[in-house]
């Protein structure tokens, strides 16, 4: 299962009743489970640490979002952190399974969905930016929330990304991004006497000042120590173990030498294992040599592969073909980030850099859709069967199992229908990469395309023959669906010969 990490802030640090609601909000989501929750009174601020599949994430943000809304008044609140919303900021964060690229959809399709059902404009930043001035997320809180109620009527460079250009009265707006993870990290550096000392390295290491552009500093003195007290940001591009090192040698050109170093809060366990592995100079480590990790792996409550196959070469009726040609098409998809992963930040296929990275993000979509498909298939059987469970007598029971056996076959065939339309949208992007991608990944678009395509029909099967049994066939309604079901064969087919044509031209050319 594809996790990702979410720590959403909000303008509320002082009401228990409001913390525990929207904490509540997101602990009933399914797939989703709340790991931390910090409240601060002075900087009335509470923040909270979740973990989702990528089909809970959103849903379980949302929850939480519209609590704040219903609850949080930002024109009376005041407290010492800046914020712009009851909502201030929502982060997401990749886990084990998860991109960056997931997460930027993520960001994305929240912030649609924030603007569209709670009237509340968001702003993307950090990764999810659709512009380098957003990136910074103190650049998008700039004058905070009366000074953006103001700027945002009348400064074009401060309209959201969605929803109108002007806050919601209560609740402000919202930043909503997709970041790595942040770790909190601080180097002691001997007693108060040195705290001189710790202001310089943190001058010389943090990014604004020349130093690591991915640390943020401060000097301080803490609980009568010297403190490096620093932000990591991208521990992928500025590791611990070099900001240790940097700040070690920055501290022995003043003859101070650090005590002691700390971590606050939550780390993954990467950053710990690299920092470990540069000490001992391993080579060649990773975390899959590591016996707990394998351990985990077996014995994890996220269904693997292998068990998805089990369970559908069991006896059970469920998972069916259905679900099978869905979690082809959701493989399809893996294969487009694949590609367009293969082909972003290469100098060769400049021209074509933004298109694959937003076929990256629309096929990381695409692939919790169908991923979401893979179950409602199932789901979708059980709801017929229950309805032909249902008593036939008296007449009037009768009657009643009738039309529930009607709109149950009826759902069953618009399920698959969907990941038939899914799957075409699958079966472009990977024509789309096939074609204009990394030639030396065609052969892989072209199995996305080829599975695409087998996902498209075998889930067409699905339709037809739902309404087969169907009296009349449905009537029109189930002939809409038909005729919609051939068109979606018609497209895929069309794409799988693009990708399969690109793929014979490069082997051509080879």
């Amino acid at each position: 299962m594809s996790l990702v990490e979410c720590v959403p802030n909000f303008s509320e640090g002082r009401d228990p009743v409001v913390i525990a609601a929207i904490r509540d909000a997101i602990a009933n989501t399914p797939g989703a489970h709340v790991l931390d929750v910090s409240s601060d009174a002075s900087h009335h601020r509470t923040v909270i640490t979740f973990v989702a599949s990528l089909e809970a994430a959103v849903p379980a943000a949302l929850a939480a979002m519209t609590v704040a809304r219903d609850r949080i008044d930002l024109t009376k609140h005041q407290g010492e952190h800046p914020r712009i919303g009851a909502t201030d900021v929502v982060p997401f964060i990749p886990l084990d399974g998860a991109t960056m690229d997931d997460c930027v959809a993520l960001a994305r399709e929240l912030g649609a969905r924030v603007a569209g059902e709670l009237g509340i404009p968001v702003y993307l930043y950090e990764r999810a930016a659709t512009t380098p001035a957003r990136e910074n997320l103190a650049d998008v809180r700039r004058g905070e929330f009366e000074g953006l109620r103001d700027d945002v009527r009348t400064n074009a460079a401060r309209r959201p990304d969605f929803g109108p250009a002007e806050l919601h009265a209560t609740a402000g707006a919202t930043a909503i991004g997709a970041r790595p993870f942040l770790v909190a990290y601080n180097v002691y550096l001997g007693d108060t006497k040195n705290l001189p000392v710790a202001k310089e390295v943190a001058k010389a290491i943090r990014g604004s000042s020349g130093g690591l552009r991915y640390v943020k500093g401060l000097g301080m003195e803490v609980d009568g120590q010297a403190q490096v007290s620093m932000n990591l940001v991208d521990t992928e591009k500025t590791p611990l173990h070099r900001v240790f090192e940097i700040v070690k040698s920055e501290a022995a050109a003043h003859g101070v030498a650090p005590t002691w170093s700390e971590i606050v809060g939550l780390v993954p366990e990467r950053v710990l294992l690299e920092a470990g592995a540069r000490h001992v100079q391993l080579r060649g480590f990773s975390k899959a040599m590591l016996l707990e990790t394998k351990v985990r792996d077996a014995v994890s409550g996220g269904e693997s592969v292998d068990g998805f196959m089990s369970r559908v070469a069991s006896a059970e009726p469920t998972p069916g073909g259905g679900s099978v040609a869905a979690h082809a098409g959701a493989l399809g998809a893996a294969l487009v980030q694949m590609v367009a992963g293969l082909t972003v930040g290469k100098r060769k296929y400049a021209a074509v850099d933004e298109e694959m990275k937003q076929a990256a993000l629309d096929a990381s979509a695409l692939r919790r859709e169908l991923n979401t498909l893979v179950v409602r298939d199932a789901e979708s059987y059980e709801r017929v069967r229950s309805a032909y469970q249902l008593p036939k007598e008296p007449e009037a029971a009768l009657a009643t199992r009738n039309e529930a056996i009607r709109e149950a076959l009826l759902y069953a065939a618009e399920v698959p229908l969907e990941s038939a339309r899914a799957s075409v949208r699958v079966a472009a992007l990977c024509a789309a990469v096939a074609e204009r991608g990394n030639t030396n990944a065609v052969s892989d678009a072209c199995v996305g395309t080829l599975l695409a395509e087998a996902a498209c029909k075998g889930a067409v099967l699905n339709v037809r023959i739902n309404i087969a049994s169907l009296e009349n066939g449905g009537g029109e309604r189930g002939a809409a669906l038909l005729a919609d079901a051939r068109r979606c064969v018609e497209e895929a087919t069309a794409h799988a010969r693009a990708a399969e044509a690109a793929a014979e031209r490069a082997i051509n050319a080879g």
